[in-house]
């Protein structure tokens, strides 16, 4: 089994923000392949299920407010004795442009909060990400930024970023490994 988590807040104040990016990928990804409504699971998240090309997938999504991420994925990792290379976190990234994304198999949080919140829960640095970059704040808080929407011209980069990321999983999921398919989307 595949397991693709994408971070953000719940609720709906937050939905189509910055912050919620990894949402948004996997929420077209469900859409795109009629996997069905998002539902509460055993963990504190939504997830909704599905085959695609023949692999079990489950999409995720925390309901622990994105600082406290680890708190959802720790608890189905060990559920479903997940091997961490079936994992991939998708989430925004304030040190990138909009429109760039960028895979990486391990590293530090780059002081994103729910990168941390993982990171603790699982006890390393070492599982797959899809990072969608939001840029820095131009104006106000970096809070503001990162709670705030898209301009039009960024909704439409943000639009083809996350279809770019759909077709990285979509590769993962076929079976190329994720450090090579780095080679390929970075």
């Amino acid at each position: 089994m595949k397991m693709i988590v994408g971070l953000g807040n719940i609720g709906s104040r937050y939905a189509g923000t910055r912050h919620n990016t990894g949402f948004m990928v996997v929420e077209q990804l469900a859409r795109d392949y009629h996997m069905g409504a998002f539902t509460h699971d055993k963990s504190e998240s939504v997830s909704v299920a599905s085959f695609i090309d023949g692999e079990k997938v489950m999409l995720v999504k925390p309901t622990t407010y994105m600082n406290d991420s680890g708190r959802a994925v720790k608890p189905l990792v060990d559920y479903f004795d997940l091997d961490l290379k079936d994992l991939v976190i998708v989430n925004d990234d304030l040190d990138m442009p909009v429109g760039k994304m960028r895979l990486k198999t391990h590293g530090a949080s780059g002081g994103h909060n729910g990168l941390k919140s993982i990171i603790s829960a699982l006890g390393t640095k070492n599982f797959n990400r899809i990072k969608l970059g939001i840029d820095h704040p131009q104006h106000g808080t970096v809070v503001s930024h990162v709670l705030g929407r898209f301009t039009k011209e960024e909704q439409e980069k943000m639009d083809m970023t996350i279809a770019q990321a759909e077709y990285a999983l979509l590769d993962w999921i076929r079976g190329d490994d994720f450090a090579e398919l780095m080679n390929n989307y970075n």
